[in-house]
Parts: structure tokens; sequence; C-alpha cells
């Protein structure tokens, strides 16, 4: 059900990629709806018209082009220049939206952002920022969690700056605690990378965050610091294995429930009490993770995302357009 609040006109809507995700345009276009009808969120959809249902007035960025989830990224982004992903990338290049957000291919979203947006003067590589939920009050933010495979120790450093800055205009946090993913806390655990980046962390001058050192796999979900730096190919299957052990967990759970009549009424009476824990560990509640770096706001959302995760990417994407989080992010890089 709407709300009475009327979106306003005047400020720079949010670009979405309406022909991205494996439930587009459907979903996308419903999630849309929700964020401008009862958030006062203004959007505008990018895709081709033709495909889009009912857009309750949102406008619509007509492209004659859509980059397949499977699409090499990098030559969709090239060939593909009338495609959702690049206008809605342009969008925000020129000026014409605050942010952009897309549940289409990975890759090309970060293609599209970096080719057409640009990254930040003097960072080294832009990185994907997720937040993992955990029973503190604010999530831990992992990066970087699957834009670049192969990282060197300086760009773990950047991560760690960047992913403090985004904890710090994400959630508010004046001085965010940052470890870097190792296979031991002490200092001299880990590979030869890690222990560079160890030095170079540790060694920075007012970062503006407080390093606490090497923090272990186990860490992650119990809110010991507020940011996790690793390089993206330990990140990806540090956050698929979470996912994949969080599932479990609620699958088991739930079956545990339904065994009889008896765990059934003790499920009754615990419902109340888990329920707003499985909201926190439901992805779709998150909205998608961030891509740090560029010099723009841009989330990407899971490929499987539903009307409820395209509304929430659509407020964090609004949220963070309001703050200083990439004027930061240059004055950190010395840009």
């Amino acid at each position: 059900m709407a709300s009475d609040h009327v979106p306003q006109p005047g400020p720079q809507p949010v670009a979405l990629d309406a022909m991205g995700g494996d439930k587009a345009p459907e979903e996308i276009v419903k999630g849309a709806r929700i964020a401008y009808e009862q958030y006062g969120i203004p959007v505008v959809l990018v895709g081709q018209s033709g495909k889009l249902e009912d857009t309750g007035g949102i406008p619509v960025v007509d492209c004659s082009e859509v980059i397949a989830m499977d699409e090499d990224p990098a030559l969709g982004v090239r060939r593909k220049k009338d495609s959702s992903l690049v206008r809605s990338a342009d969008l925000v290049r020129d000026g014409k939206a605050c942010a952009m957000v897309s549940a289409g291919n990975t890759g090309a979203t970060m293609a599209s952002a970096l080719f057409r947006i640009g990254r930040v003067k003097g960072i080294q590589r832009p990185a994907i920022a997720t937040p993992i939920p955990n029973l503190a009050p604010t999530p831990t933010v992992l990066l970087d969690s699957g834009a670049n495979v192969e990282c060197s120790a300086g760009m773990l450093a950047q991560f760690a700056m960047m992913g403090a800055v985004f904890s710090s205009a994400r959630y508010g946090i004046d001085r965010p605690r940052v470890g870097l993913l190792s296979i031991g806390e002490e200092a001299g655990k880990g590979n030869s990378q890690v222990k560079e980046a160890h030095e170079i962390i540790g060694g920075m001058d007012d970062p503006g965050f407080d390093f606490t050192g090497n923090v272990e796999g186990r860490d992650l979900m119990k809110g010991a610091v507020d940011v996790v730096v690793t390089d993206g190919f330990t990140g990806n299957v540090a956050l698929k294995a979470l996912e994949g052990a969080l599932g479990f967990f609620v699958d088991a759970l739930m079956g545990a429930i339904g065994q009889d009549e008896s765990t059934k009424a003790a499920g009754k009476v615990l419902f109340e009490h888990l329920a707003p824990v499985v909201e926190r560990l439901d992805p779709d509640s998150v909205g998608g993770a961030m891509l740090l770096g560029i010099d723009g706001i841009c989330i990407i959302s899971h490929g499987s995302s539903s009307a409820k995760a395209i509304t929430s990417a659509l407020r964090v994407a609004h949220d963070l357009s309001r703050t200083k989080l990439v004027a930061q992010i240059r004055a950190r890089a010395g840009a």
C-alpha cells in the first residue's frame, strides 16, 4: 500500500537498469514503483520501453540494446553503447542521475561504471563493498568481494581506506574498526601480500579509522570489526560460503520446526523472536553491494533480485548520493 508521501520534483533521480537481472523487467519495475510511491525516491527507468509494462508514471529513458547476463562484460560495454547499462552510467556521468543501480551482468555493471563514469583519481582499482549482517547494530563491510581476483598490498590499503569511508557514510560510524582477513590474528600470519598490506595499513598517518590487525574468517559475522579487507578472489569465496551456510541453517531450522505438532507449536512461540533475525539475514533487505572507487554512486544488486531487493537498492543509492562519500574518497586518495 502506498504511503501518503508524494514525491517532490527537484532531486536528481536514481538511474535503474530496467533490463538487468533474472527477473527483469517485471520485478525491476515493481521495485521502482515501490521506491517511488512509498518512499518518495525519484527514479528513472532505463530500458526498452516496449517491454516495460505500467511504470506508474516513472519516466523511461528508451534504449535499443541489452547486455545479457552471460555476455562478455568488456565487449558488451564497448559494442553496445545504447544498452540499458551503458545508458544508466552515462546519466550519472552527465549529471542527470545521482546514482545507478543494476541487477544485471556484474562484470558489465563494473565495466560500464569504470569506462563511462570513470575512476576516482589516485585509486588503483575499484572494489565491491558488501555489507554482511551480524549481531552488532551495523553490518560488517567486506571488500573486495569480487572485483579484483589479484590485488597488490597497496590496493588492499586503499580498500581499507574506502571501506572505512563507506562505513562512516552509510552507517554513521565515526571511526570504523578495520581488519585484514588472514589465516591467523598474529601480524606475521598470512601470505607475503597480506604481511605487506599489514605493514602499510598499520603505518598510515591518521587514516581516519582504527586498524585492529588481522581477523579470521570466523570473525566475519561476529561484529568484531566494521570493515574486513581482502582480495576479490578470497572475498568472493568467503561471501558465497557464508551465503551457503546461512541458507543451510535457515532450511535446517525450518525443517526441524515442521517435524511434528510439538515442534510446530514451539516454532509459533519462537517465530516472533526469529523473524527480526531472519529479516536481517535476508539479502533482499541489504539492497546490494557498492562499487567503491568509481567517481559516482553505483549499486550492484544480486542477479536474482526481487522487487524488495530493488527497492532496498534504490533506497541505499539515494541515501548515499546525499552523503559526501565520493568526495571523501577523492580527498583521501589525494585527488
